[in-house]
């Protein structure tokens, strides 16, 4: 198993240059946070994998700049937004198979009164198709106060896609909904592809790794016996260290406890 860095934990830097840093810090993966559509470019793509290339970093996933409004884009009633929104979707496949990486995550929608699980369920299997169209998957992330935020939810959306649904586990996304992600391995098994790595505490749900108290070497063993063959990545907001060299030594200090 891997572990890496994504570039949303030096947020607001810019994603080139967070991905350079990290790059730099001799992380072997990560995960590309797009922050604006100027970054779709073909250019900037090129930029970024000249990067990859320089530092022979490989980029396991990437995440589109609208998470905020995949809600408004994707899961509403009127369907020239959504075609706009399967557009772009597009393009986020053919920039997963640009950069290599296996797997596009999707916040999804939140509760909005116009659709119900089984509409966002299909609509989320549309989105699916389109990036599998270039060869990567896409991920459902459990993010609290999205549909998919609750382990009903995710269930719900797990027995009625069946085999074709993958999803993305963030822990502290678990932990702020009030649920334990060991619950979400066991629900999930296999399905899980991806994992979102933070630490807690009884004060605080969003930590670098090893400065709270969450039992990462359980927690990924656990992972492994369910099935999970993926990798993962540190993602925590910038606001949960000072100094970026912080970040890199939590990595650091979190590869040689559980490697």
């Amino acid at each position: 198993m891997k572990i890496g860095v994504s570039s949303s934990c030096l947020y607001p830097m810019y994603t080139e240059e967070s991905f350079k840093l990290i790059a730099s810090r001799g992380v072997e993966l990560t995960e590309i946070f797009f922050n604006a559509n100027c970054e779709l470019e073909p250019q900037f793509i090129k930029k970024l994998n000249e990067i990859k290339s320089e530092y022979g970093i490989a980029v396991g996933s990437i995440h589109p700049t609208m998470s905020l409004a995949e809600s408004f884009m994707l899961f509403s009633n009127y369907d020239r937004r959504f075609n706009e929104g399967i557009e772009m979707f597009k393009r986020y496949g053919e920039i997963a198979a640009e950069l290599g990486a296996k797997y596009v995550i999707m916040h999804g929608g939140k509760y909005n009164g116009t659709m119900d699980n089984h509409g966002y369920f299909d609509r989320f299997a549309k989105v699916r198709d389109v990036v599998k169209a270039n060869g990567a998957t896409l991920l459902q992330e459990n993010v609290v106060n999205f549909r998919a935020g609750s382990l009903e939810a995710l269930a719900d959306m797990s027995n009625y896609l069946g085999d074709d649904i993958s999803f993305c586990l963030d822990v502290k996304q678990s932990i702020r909904g009030g649920y334990s992600p060991y619950d979400v391995l066991h629900l999930l098994g296999d399905k899980i592809k991806h994992l979102h790595l933070s630490d807690s505490n009884e004060q605080y749900d969003c930590m670098l790794p090893l400065d709270g108290k969450f039992d990462f070497k359980g927690f990924l063993d656990t992972a492994k016996s369910v099935g999970y063959a993926g990798d993962a990545v540190i993602e925590v907001y910038r606001a949960a260290f000072g100094q970026p060299d912080e970040l890199f030594a939590s990595h650091q200090k979190l590869l040689r406890q559980i490697l």
